[in-house]
């Protein structure tokens, strides 16, 4: 299936590592204009430059701290002139932040809650109009698959993110008679700069490939996931060739959630 984006222009937050450069590259390589935000500058550039070499389109870089209302207020503005528009959102910013239900403190929470949650819900708001003016528009929640099953100890990471799926839901059937479609994927185990910390924080001795392997063995599949196959979904979502999808929450973790 030959899919293209070409014309389209897409904002990707945490655009600078992992899933989110990802996803940027696969979007630049299949036609769109892309915007990714972080907040460091440098990673930025580095990115841009990875970008770069397979881009059709403009690549932009917006530095912003998306948990904060006038950042997200000035980055989208940002992206969306420089671009000219914005097609496609997707809300990729958060990392996994997990503790003990009666240790975590309200800060924590609502540290949590604005770069998972608020941020997601801030960008659609500001994207959403003019999508449906145009009659076309693609938003992307990443969440991940303790928003369907979460576990023990999976907060408040598992509580933003299932808040994330209900925001999905909403917003699919706000976009529906304006072909403005709204999915999110999932995360399981898939191999992204995360991993990359947790096994140099660990001081593992052992090579990333094996950490990696062992991380992966129980999943159904006997393996983690790469960036690329997860950005490939994502490209679909975006494309046209996905005009019939809205609504959905996708797992994209080798078969490990209990919940389809």
């Amino acid at each position: 299936m030959q899919i293209t984006l070409d014309g389209r222009r897409a904002l990707i937050t945490g655009g600078s590592k992992g899933l989110g450069l990802a996803m940027a590259t696969r979007f630049a390589a299949s036609g769109a204009s892309v915007a990714i935000v972080a907040r460091r500058p440098d990673g930025l550039e580095e990115a841009k430059r990875s970008i770069g070499q397979v881009a059709k389109g403009r690549v932009l870089t917006v530095a912003a701290d998306v948990a904060k209302a006038a950042d997200v207020q000035r980055a989208y503005e940002t992206a969306s002139r420089e671009l000219g528009g914005i097609d496609i959102l997707v809300n990729n910013a958060g990392t996994s932040r997990t503790g003990k239900f009666e240790e975590i403190t309200d800060e924590v929470w609502q540290e949590d809650l604005d770069l998972k949650l608020f941020a997601a819900i801030r960008f659609a708001r500001l994207a959403f109009p003019a999508m449906k003016e145009r009659r076309w528009g693609r938003i992307i929640n990443v969440l991940n698959i303790g928003a369907k099953a979460p576990r023990a100890g999976g907060a408040p990471t598992a509580v933003s993110r299932a808040a994330g799926m209900a925001l999905t839901k909403v917003l699919a059937g706000e976009g529906a008679p304006h072909n403005v479609l709204v999915n999110a994927m999932l995360v399981g185990l898939i191999v992204s700069d995360q991993w990359v910390r947790r096994h140099a924080a660990q001081g593992a001795n052992v090579a990333f490939s094996e950490f990696t392997a062992k991380m992966g063995a129980n999943v159904p599949l006997g393996r983690m996931g790469t960036a690329e196959e997860f950005a490939n979904l994502a490209c679909f979502l975006a494309s046209d060739a996905a005009g019939y999808v809205t609504g959905t929450a996708i797992n994209v973790d080798g078969g490990s959630s209990p919940v389809v």
